[in-house]
């Protein structure tokens, strides 16, 4: 597995971060002068600057002119005090898509502040590169390879994600991964292949609306399982809700979840897929921002611990490399060959421009590199986010602390009614995703999934601004 060499100031700003959660440097405590710690610790005065100025902007030091560097009073909520939905038994037939479509579709506005995008920044992504290999590419084609690619998807490509696959300690199959419009035709071929209409198919709670939106194309029921905010899926709740329910297949989002940013440890991940084994059941996993991660390592899919060919693989390279690309796939073990058929009758092939730039990209060696710069911008603007939702959302308002992804979930005071939040927020040109959004049976009322993948500039400050200062009116 490849590992990411942290930066001399981010490994001082670790130590230091770990010694004011610790206790040991209190709220009021001066830092160490840049005199102190560079002969402390044989650093450049450089160094100790970034290192204070990403505490600073974490929110666990400020700068007091002529005076240093202090620790703050921290107000940050343990993301396990959070409380998670309750599992119960009851089946939903699901029916959320007009609540999406009403929501949602006048977000797209390039004048509204894109709080409630499901996307990051499109200037975190290299379009120019992408465009000059599609081009170098496509002068290549010939027609014996755009047949040759139908359905399964281009070999060059498929090659390069096994390879991918294999570095991260996950061996495909020959028959995976299947190339497919985008995670959501993957997503959504998978959920066709081990359903039929009337089964019941277990969510987490809450969910990506995208997921609830694919049940109820497919005429299939919900059960909510309750998904702690720090660790996923509860597997107690799960295992009672299986003894119980006879249930069709699991869709979770093990890495990085939608909306709560959650990241099941490679242990839960792994009982998780033994508890499945042992029922049968299947498990698509969405697994698209695994690549956003903020630690040194990109986490263990699921995936990893299937030896029985249950877990069906998806992912994209829509949020890690080239959003409106549609460029994702399937590794679906077991189901592989139906997948490919359904993806044959509906849709019968990806586009070939789109991935033949994506693969000449690839083996240009550069893809590495951009996830590095992507992952430290996304990191910088999601704490540089938190902060700002600490000094202008009401007191009791808790949130998440993702390890990784560009999303947060808030759980404002409970009389707080965040669709008439959203309501008001789109007036003044500001959108987000309300919290009941994220549910088959629309509870959430007084939660909200911002997106901190955008710049932090004035025009974002002012919004958080303006979104969090009316709540505690």
């Amino acid at each position: 597995m490849t590992t990411v060499r942290l930066t001399r100031y981010h490994q001082l700003a670790e130590e230091l971060a770990d010694s004011i959660r610790a206790g040991m440097l209190r709220a009021g405590d001066r830092l160490p002068s840049v005199r102190d710690l560079r002969r402390q610790r044989g650093v450049s005065p450089s160094t100790i600057f970034q290192a204070y100025a990403h505490l600073e902007s974490q929110g666990l030091v400020e700068a007091r002119p002529r005076s240093g560097y202090f620790v703050r009073p921290q107000r940050a909520v343990n993301p396990k005090s959070m409380t998670a939905a309750p599992t119960t038994d009851r089946v939903t037939p699901v029916a959320i898509s007009e609540l999406v479509f009403d929501l949602l579709g006048s977000t797209r506005d390039a004048d509204v502040v894109p709080l409630g995008s499901a996307f990051a920044a499109p200037e975190l992504f290299p379009f120019a590169e992408l465009a000059r290999n599609g081009a170098r590419a496509m002068r290549r084609l010939s027609p014996e390879q755009v047949s040759g690619a139908l359905t399964a998807g281009d070999e060059t490509l498929r090659g390069h994600i096994r390879r991918r696959y294999a570095l991260h300690g996950v061996p495909l199959n020959n028959d995976e991964p299947i190339i497919t419009n985008g995670a959501m035709e993957a997503l959504n071929l998978c959920l066709q292949a081990v359903t039929q209409p009337g089964d019941v198919v277990v969510v987490e709670s809450p969910t990506f609306y995208a997921a609830l939106q694919a049940l109820e194309r497919l005429h299939l029921n919900a059960v909510e399982v309750a998904t702690d905010p720090a660790e996923g899926v509860d597997l107690n709740a799960l295992e009672d809700l299986l003894k119980r329910q006879k249930v069709a297949a699991c869709w979770f989002m093990t890495s990085f979840q939608n909306p709560l940013g959650s990241l099941m440890p490679n242990a839960r991940k792994e009982a998780l897929v033994q508890m499945l084994a042992r029922y049968q059941v299947p498990l698509i996993e969405d697994d698209v921002y695994a690549e956003l991660h903020f630690g040194p390592r990109r986490p263990l899919p699921a995936k990893a611990f299937d030896r029985e060919g249950l877990v069906l693989h998806c992912s994209s390279f829509s949020k890690c490399l080239a959003p409106g690309y549609r460029v994702g796939w399937a590794a679906a073990g077991r189901y592989s060959r139906h997948v490919e058929r359904l993806k044959m009758m509906t849709s019968l092939a990806t586009s070939i421009p789109s991935q033949w730039a994506i693969a000449e990209y690839l083996v240009q060696g550069g893809y590495d590199r951009h996830l590095r710069h992507l992952r430290g911008a996304l990191e910088s603007q999601h704490q540089a986010a938190r902060v700002l939702i600490q000094r202008y959302f009401p007191p009791g308002t808790r949130m998440t602390e993702p390890q990784g992804g560009y999303f947060v979930w808030l759980e404002l005071p409970p009389p707080v009614d965040t669709l008439v939040v959203h309501q008001r927020a789109m007036a003044q040109s500001i959108s987000t995703a309300p919290g009941v959004l994220f549910s088959a049976d629309r509870r959430f009322t007084h939660h909200l999934r911002l997106n901190v993948g955008h710049p932090v500039d004035d025009r974002y400050k002012q919004a958080i601004q303006r979104l969090g200062c009316p709540l505690s009116i």
